[in-house]
């Protein structure tokens, strides 16, 4: 049985993490962008099995609480460019919110997630959405993402009503399956697609607070402006 390290420990690890998995990525020059992508929602829509089956190919069944935070690292080729991923698996517990949160700040992109079986956690994808403009950077892109499409027997959410909210929210929307594979690899490379388009507009406008290097975003440690919704 997994033991649960204490609160306080967790959250002196958030920026220690960072700063050791930057130092380890500073020194590999074998991509041309690293991009930080957080997974977010209520506990139990799937994060996790989501993150294994897009980084491993894999599947289980069993649920496990994530304690904290956790993430793993995908290399991928999108238009001619070799981009890493670092994607972060975050708790959805609300006793975990204050730890999470701290890593908001320097995602370049979110897939807020729900359950369609899951009225509740259909029913936070706002709060959530308040979270990310709360604590992470305006120009940050986010994928609303209706998980566990598998299960139509007991679905409660319409794939209109998730298409409405994210076109409310500004979003991009997807359905999708960790447990059939449908449509995880699409959503994470139509959010790296978003993000290169959001930098290449960017480039032409030459504004440095959205410009993506080797070492991710550009990002000060001053509070980011107002967000706006944006739909890219």
């Amino acid at each position: 049985q997994r033991r649960e390290p204490p609160l306080q420990d967790l959250g002196s690890m958030a920026s220690a993490t960072d700063s050791r998995y930057g130092q380890k990525e500073s020194s590999d020059q074998n991509f041309d962008y690293m991009f930080k992508i957080l997974i977010i929602g209520n506990s139990s829509v799937g994060k996790t099995s989501f993150l294994f089956r897009y980084a491993d190919d894999s599947f289980t069944p069993a649920f496990v609480s994530t304690v904290g935070i956790d993430f793993k690292v995908k290399t991928i080729y999108r238009n001619d460019k070799r981009i890493k991923l670092q994607i972060w698996d975050t708790a959805g517990q609300e006793r975990y919110r204050t730890i999470t949160t701290a890593y908001y700040r320097g995602a370049m992109g979110f897939i807020l997630m729900y359950d369609i079986t899951n009225e509740e956690s259909f029913n936070a994808v706002q709060d959530w959405s308040t979270q990310i403009k709360t604590y992470s950077w305006d120009n940050a892109q986010v994928l609303l993402v209706g998980n566990k499409c598998d299960m139509e027997d007991e679905r409660v959410v319409s794939s209109e009503r998730g298409r409405q909210l994210a076109d409310h929210l500004g979003f991009e929307f997807f359905e999708a399956s960790a447990k059939d594979n449908i449509n995880v690899k699409q959503t994470f490379e139509r959010l790296v697609d978003v993000i290169c388009e959001k930098m290449s507009e960017s480039l032409d406008t030459a504004d440095p607070a959205v410009t993506g290097t080797k070492q991710g975003p550009q990002l000060t440690d001053q509070q980011a402006p107002p967000h706006q919704d944006c739909a890219c």
